[in-house]
């Protein structure tokens, strides 16, 4: 049964860390739609979205009954002349570690510094080597303080093509966040990396993505955040992503973390009580309810 460990996501109701990505909803009422529908637990969303206190915001996932797993910290790892670590004790520091009841997530990811997840620059040799032997002094930071981090493959970021996931596979100790739309979007199959690197997969981001407008964004006709407005997530089972499939190698394989609901969304406004990303979320529970039980 994987009913239990189904988590949201704060950017399936559009609320992100990119300046100007669209209409910024109030943390009220995202928890409180999470909740109805069911979900156990929320990732943090960005900064600013929940209390930066850990007693604070525990308060506040209470309130709605919800519990924490973790959150999504974009971070630079490459830049041999900057330390990662400062701002990793930050994000930690807002975590509020309960290590008797579950190990929360710091989901990274390796961003190359600038706004937004339209363009990238290129990484040499030096970059690598900075970024795999961050990843590794950062779990190990993480580990201290009762965190498990796990490495994000992400469009517009240092690590987003099938070649740079395999680098961080191979050089460096860190697990995964597998994320079936950034993966799929960043050319890597979601199916046959979970089908074969099981045991490097600690958290799930579940997407469903248009193959047509995903192919557009890898070949650099479209802009990431223009194809996220045109429709490029659709909820679990209405795209071209396998999901069933995935769940299915994860869970034989004796995967026991979170699956998080999170598709990226960009609002126009604020929607109607009752609409908006509420429907495509409540849609993606029916489905994952359905395969996983």
């Amino acid at each position: 049964m994987i009913n239990d460990r189904v988590a949201g996501a704060p950017i399936s109701w559009g609320v992100c860390e990119v300046p100007g990505w669209g209409h910024q909803m109030d943390p009220g009422r995202v928890l409180g739609e999470m909740r109805g529908l069911g979900l156990a637990a929320t990732e943090f969303g960005p900064d600013g979205f929940l209390p930066a206190g850990a007693g604070e915001r525990a308060a506040l996932l209470a309130e709605y009954g919800l519990r924490a797993v973790g959150g999504f910290a974009p971070v630079v790892l490459h830049d041999p002349d900057r330390d990662p670590l400062p701002e990793v004790r930050r994000v930690l520091a807002g975590f509020g570690v309960e290590r008797s009841k579950s190990e929360l997530t710091l989901v990274l990811a390796a961003v190359h510094g600038l706004e937004g997840y339209d363009e990238r620059p290129s990484l040499g040799a030096a970059g690598w080597t900075a970024l795999l032997t961050n990843l590794d002094r950062i779990a190990s930071l993480a580990a201290e303080a009762g965190v498990r981090a796990v490495l994000h493959p992400h469009v517009g970021t240092m690590v987003e093509r099938s070649n740079e996931v395999r680098r961080v596979l191979d050089g460096s100790g860190v697990p995964l966040c597998l994320d079936t739309g950034h993966l799929l979007i960043g050319g890597t199959d979601p199916v046959e990396l979970a089908a074969d690197a099981a045991g490097r997969i600690a958290h799930v981001h579940l997407k469903d993505v248009d193959a047509e407008l995903a192919e557009s964004v890898r070949q650099g006709r479209t802009p990431y955040t223009e194809a996220v407005r045109a429709g490029l997530y659709r909820s679990l089972g209405a795209g071209d992503v396998d999901i069933a499939a995935i769940v299915g190698s994860l869970e034989g394989a004796g995967y026991d973390g979170w699956y998080v609901l999170e598709q990226d969304t960009v609002l126009d406004r604020e929607p109607d009580p009752g609409a908006g990303p509420l429907a495509d979320v409540r849609a993606c529970v029916e489905y994952l309810t359905g395969i996983g039980s």
